[in-house]
């Protein structure tokens, strides 16, 4: 099923399009001939029944083929959004916000897809609560966030867009 067939749109920003298919291209052009020659090789050694390294080495290709076949698929369903110069007054996919939580403290967060959030490097997903509640809001906007363990207020206190996609 395609997104135009009703189900909703895949989004992802540049940098996260181009880390998918540079996984892609190293499974393909690397990873999978290494290890279809480790196989070949252990083959060679005769009874594969007992052959540990027989036995591994096709489990790793499965699991290769299923990634190498998700990512193919996954490439196909995703819509690149690039920052738009005209529209950086306010929180869209793709931005860089700062953050200023109820004790002072600050963090930074880009909002992107969910195939590229990672939170240690401040990436969230426009599907995470925060993501959700940052979209649309301007420099100075303070919001109300309502979370597990209580609510939680923050401000926005920078909104930045890049072009190259990563944080100075």
């Amino acid at each position: 099923m395609s997104a135009t067939s009703g189900e909703p749109k895949r989004y992802i920003t540049a940098r996260g399009f181009r880390a998918l298919q540079a996984e892609l291209e190293r499974l393909w052009r690397e990873e999978r001939p290494r290890v279809t020659r480790e196989v070949a090789a252990a083959a060679a050694q005769g009874d594969r029944s007992e052959n540990a390294e027989y036995i591994y080495g096709k489990k790793r290709l499965r699991e290769i083929d299923r990634r190498i076949e998700q990512l193919s698929k996954r490439l196909d369903e995703l819509t690149v959004v690039r920052p738009d110069p005209q529209r950086t007054d306010r929180v869209y996919f793709g931005a860089w916000v700062s953050v200023e939580d109820e004790t002072g403290g600050v963090s930074k967060y880009q909002i992107v897809g969910p195939d590229e959030f990672d939170v240690a490097s401040g990436r969230i997903s426009i599907d995470s609560p925060l993501g959700r509640a940052l979209l649309g809001r301007r420099e100075g906007d303070e919001f109300v966030l309502e979370r597990p363990r209580g609510p939680a207020r923050f401000a926005v206190i920078g909104i930045r867009y890049e072009t190259g996609d990563d944080p100075a």
